[in-house]
């Protein structure tokens, strides 16, 4: 069966900018094995392979793989597939893609914009999970306790995948932060993620409400140019806080020069919270296995 291969920047409005993703389609015949090696081999943050029809549920099945392991739920993966199913796969179809993840079905709706199509995924249930001392943290990323902001705590949030979120203070302190594994065995020990999840009100654009960035653990640091989970996670995580409506453009990837868009949407329904992701694709490579 021909595996037909595409590589997307995902939450981006041009070519060569966001965060990177390559997707396998007809991917029904692949070994896991052979999954991982694929993603090994492409190389970054994320791959994933779809199914050549949906099931019995009008889902797609989808799964997605670091160069390391592979993932319950990530982000940009989502709103990349599913780009890339309508464009390539049901390209008369309208309304949401379904993909079947292995922590059950996410839909991705398309919604036109004067900037273009924007894709939104609603985000699986984020737990928030344990606090850390601001001191612990800020020795594992290189920064100062007091670049942290003491107003809301370090906390870990998770759905399918963990992270911790750390507040600070400025844009400073942002682009000074590095994740240090060694320094981070004690949190680790604790049962913390190695992926951290750093945000400030400070931007490098005026039209921007915060900036981020992403550091995580795939056979060393990485830092992600634009992360979808991370934002869902920072969505419950301010809903927890005290922002009753959450609508946020969230900048990234500016140290590692992919600079990335990502919207945030968020707020409680009778209680519960209501997460949404979006963020635009842009096809750079199309091809094939061989």
């Amino acid at each position: 069966m021909p595996h037909p291969f595409y590589i997307l920047d995902v939450f981006a409005d041009r070519a060569y900018a966001g965060n990177q993703l390559a997707v396998v389609t007809h991917a029904d015949d692949l070994a896991t094995e052979t999954m991982q090696l694929i993603a090994a081999e492409t190389n970054y943050s994320e791959t994933t392979f779809v199914n050549a029809v949906p099931e019995a549920d009008g889902g797609y099945r989808v799964r997605l793989f670091t160069p390391a392991r592979e993932l319950a739920f990530a982000g940009h993966p989502l709103v990349g597939t599913a780009w890339a199913i309508r464009r390539f796969m049901e390209p008369d179809a309208s309304g949401p893609v379904r993909l079947n993840l292995q922590l059950g079905q996410v839909p991705v709706r398309f919604e036109a914009g004067e900037t273009g199509e924007t894709l939104w995924f609603r985000a699986p249930e984020v737990s928030l999970g344990a606090t850390c001392p601001r001191e612990a943290m800020a020795t594992a990323l290189g920064i100062d306790p007091e670049d942290i902001d003491p107003a809301t705590p370090v906390r870990q949030a998770a759905a399918g995948t963990a992270a911790m979120i750390v507040p600070l203070r400025s844009l400073s302190a942002l682009k000074r932060s590095r994740l240090n594994l060694e320094a981070y065995a004690p949190l680790l020990a604790q049962g913390f993620p190695p992926l951290t999840y750093l945000f400030t009100r400070e931007t490098h654009d005026a039209a921007s409400d915060l900036c981020v960035r992403f550091f995580f653990e795939a056979h060393g640091v990485r830092e992600d140019p634009a992360t979808g989970n991370g934002a869902a996670f920072l969505g419950a995580y301010l809903l927890e806080y005290g922002r009753a409506d959450v609508d946020l453009r969230i900048e990234q990837g500016h140290e590692v020069r992919r600079p990335s868009r990502v919207r945030l949407r968020a707020r409680k329904v009778d209680g519960t919270p209501e997460i949404e992701v979006g963020g635009q694709t842009v096809l750079t490579v199309r091809g094939e296995l061989v």
